[in-house]
């Protein structure tokens, strides 16, 4: 068996022999090294282009086994491979497991001595490591880079790729050093990994680490064991009673939170309710973000309430939710984060809590993470003026904050530094004795009113940044299968609906058809309430004023002050939906979009205004088909169904027996089955004969007789 492709064996071999002794090499190898029978799809084929000494790009999702990919080239290949990786627990996890199966393997970062670091070169220019560790921020140092010339390095295995690239979700500038480094070293065979990366970003990553003709890899972004769903409460408080049930059906889940306030909010709320979690954001030391890590990974607990600095290498293959307690900034960090769930293949619940007004925070970190060049300025100004001789400056970010003026967004400065870094007009390093960094001027000489700054670049990362949250905003309103917008968004044009998320499943629980004459009439006059609170600017042109919330209020005849101050109550649509419940009105206005009768603008609020077609089909001059409601009319809702506390794990089984009995039946429409009232009081109530179950309003004998038997097996099972 080869263990190993040295040189003098590979010249030895011709084309055919020498791929196929790679092939009974490469399964022999998994199953010595790492205990496997076989690989999964493309990672095989990743490995041959690596031995092949084909620089090599992998987009590969969360989960689908990214490290074996360099790991098993770095065994079979004669020097040593360097992983490049931002999160020290990631390193120390794989760094153990490797060790544990007698791999020669060991991890270079700021949580070690200088000593060990001299040990462990030590052992690395005598031969001694296959693969070594490394943290991006170590190349801040000319001298670390010197340190490893001269070693035969084999392979460079850049984790999470996506960071060098400034126009992606998780830009870290140290990655931007990676580039230079290994033109220092001789550009020695690269391979680059990442789960989520757009066309333009892994653009990005291939100039930026001046990848050779590299081979690209992109093994599709679904994941079919996942769910998606977005809900759209209307208070703090009923996004944490969905928390509560999200925990009660899946037990082990992430919630993530934008703000560390939000983290703590909703860990007040836990402990409320005697549940136990941990917590993990910036503001807690380095100590207790470890233990916090250590007690969720080991399954210590199974809630964790983190920001998104929790999550990068969290190697727990047993999440069954995650929730996004507020919109991300973007689509490739929801994805990302979402895809922590279900690594074990087992079905994964992602959830997006989706309220408009969280947008302020998101807003607020782009126009902390986009300084203008005044500010810059200003920043390098002040470092300037206090730098003793030796060009250096040690001074703490807030009191550089307060330098700056009140009003100054912290953030702001951060990635004011972060560009002159950048520049090369400065460097940071790591002050002995605490969390401080020092600067170092690079360019002394160099005066605050002597920089160049490229607006145009500064301009146009911030339009960037705005577009991705405009992006996560318009897939929160559309209507369409969750799962296939992003696969669309990352370029994978020819996937199909899912089947599972909420609106594959609302499609499914109400197909479109065409209307009767009453239900007709309600929709024209849902779609006049719409009309009556825009401003026409022609026929079928009409510019919107009001938000979805207000215009469903207004139909149901509120009283609130809102819109008794504006007047609304004085339309002539006001209340003349109020025959009907609240949940009924807003599912048809969400059918009403997904047939592109309304939509919600792109500006700073989202209001809702008439298409073309919603405005011909209001004055009757064209018909169209809808997904008609399932919820018929408030006096079906008398009982309370938003107040009911009911089996939410099997009402979803109770629903998918409906929707095999329509399926029968030619996908008549849900409500001749039960409507979701009926199954939620099923699910409440659990009646184990007919004789309980009539007792419920919507089931009669006849029902009683042919459909219900089937709802009861379910329930008794």
């Amino acid at each position: 068996m080869l263990s190993c492709f040295g040189s003098s064996e590979l010249a030895s071999c011709d084309k055919v022999n020498l791929h196929e002794r790679m092939i009974i090499s490469l399964q022999d190898a998994l199953k010595e090294h790492f205990g496997l029978e076989s690989f999964r799809y493309p990672q095989e084929d990743i490995i041959k282009s690596i031995l092949n000494k084909q620089d090599t790009l992998v987009i590969m999702p969360t989960g689908g086994g990214k490290s074996l990919c360099y790991q098993l080239p770095a065994l079979l290949l004669p020097g040593v491979t360097l992983v490049i990786s931002p999160l020290i627990a990631l390193m120390k996890d794989q760094v153990d497991a490797l060790k544990g199966k007698g791999i020669e393997a060991e991890m270079i970062n700021s949580s070690q001595s200088w000593t060990q670091q001299q040990e462990i070169l030590k052992s690395l220019s005598g031969g001694k490591l296959k693969l070594l560790y490394i943290a991006p921020e170590r190349f801040r140092a000319r001298s670390f880079t010197d340190s490893l010339r001269g070693v035969d390095i084999s392979l460079v295995a850049i984790d999470e790729a996506h960071c060098i690239s400034q126009w992606g979700h998780d830009f870290r500038p140290d990655y931007l050093r990676l580039g230079e480094a290994l033109e220092s070293l001789g550009h020695p065979l690269c391979a680059a990994f990442t789960a989520t990366a757009t066309p333009e970003v892994q653009k990005d990553i291939r100039t930026n680490l001046r990848m050779k003709s590299p081979g690209l890899f992109v093994s599709g972004f679904s994941r079919p064991n996942l769910t998606f769903t977005i809900r759209k409460p209307k208070t703090k408080l009923q996004k944490y009673s969905r928390i509560r049930k999200l925990i009660d059906l899946h037990k082990t889940g992430i919630i993530y939170c934008s703000t560390r306030k939000s983290v703590e909010e909703v860990s007040e709320w836990l402990k409320e309710d005697d549940q136990d979690h941990v917590v993990y954001h910036g503001g807690l030391s380095d100590t207790d973000r470890s233990a916090a890590q250590d007690r969720f990974i080991s399954g210590e607990t199974s809630v964790a309430v983190a920001t998104n600095a929790f999550g990068m290498g969290i190697d727990r293959s047993d999440i069954r939710f995650v929730c996004h307690y507020e919109m991300p900034g973007s689509i490739e960090a929801f994805y990302q984060e979402a895809g922590r769930a279900g690594r074990d293949g087992k079905p994964g619940f992602c959830e997006l809590q989706f309220m408009y007004a969280d947008k302020r925070i998101q807003d607020f970190f782009i126009e902390g993470g986009n300084p203008d060049a005044s500010l810059i300025k200003q920043t390098y100004a002040h470092l300037h003026s206090e730098a003793g001789n030796n060009n250096e400056v040690v001074m703490p970010m807030d009191e550089l904050v307060y330098r700056l003026g009140k009003k100054t967004n912290g953030m702001s400065v951060s990635a004011a530094i972060g560009v002159l870094r950048r520049m090369g007009i400065i460097e940071r390093y790591d002050f002995p004795g605490g969390r401080v960094r020092g600067t170092r001027l690079l360019q002394p000489d160099t005066l605050p009113g002597d920089l160049v700054m490229d607006a145009v670049a500064l301009a146009e990362k911030k339009r960037r940044d705005e577009s991705k949250l405009k992006k996560v905003i318009q897939w929160a309103y559309s209507q369409n299968c969750r799962e296939q917008w992003i696969l669309r968004y990352f370029g994978e044009m020819n996937s199909k609906p899912c089947g599972r998320c909420d609106a594959c499943m609302m499609a499914v629980d109400s197909p479109v058809r065409k209307l009767d004459e009453d239900e007709s009439v309600i929709l024209k006059k849902g779609l006049s309430g719409v009309a009556r609170m825009s401003q026409r600017h022609t026929k079928h042109e009409w510019i919107a004023r009001f938000g979805r919330d207000r215009i469903i209020k207004c139909l149901m005849g509120s009283k609130a002050k809102a819109i008794v101050q504006a007047e609304l109550d004085k339309l002539p649509t006001w209340g003349i939906l109020n025959a009907h419940s609240a949940d009924f009105v807003s599912e048809l206005f969400d059918a009403m979009a997904q047939q592109g009768l309304i939509e919600t603008t792109d500006g700073e609020y989202p209001l809702l205004q008439l298409t073309e077609f919603g405005s011909r089909v209001m004055f009757g001059e064209t018909d169209t088909e809808l997904a008609w409601p399932s919820v018929i009319i408030a006096s079906t809702q008398a009982d309370g169904e938003d107040d009911m506390d009911y089996d939410e794990s099997l009402f979803q089984e109770l629903v998918a027996k409906r929707n095999q009995l329509r399926r029968q039946r030619g996908n008549v429409p849900a409500y001749t089955v039960f409507p979701n009232l009926v199954l939620k009081k099923l699910a409440t109530l659990k009646p184990t004969t007919a004789e309980e179950a009539m007792t419920i309003k919507g089931i009669g004998p006849a029902k009683a007789e042919t459909i219900l038997p089937q709802f009861l097996n379910i329930i008794n099972r």
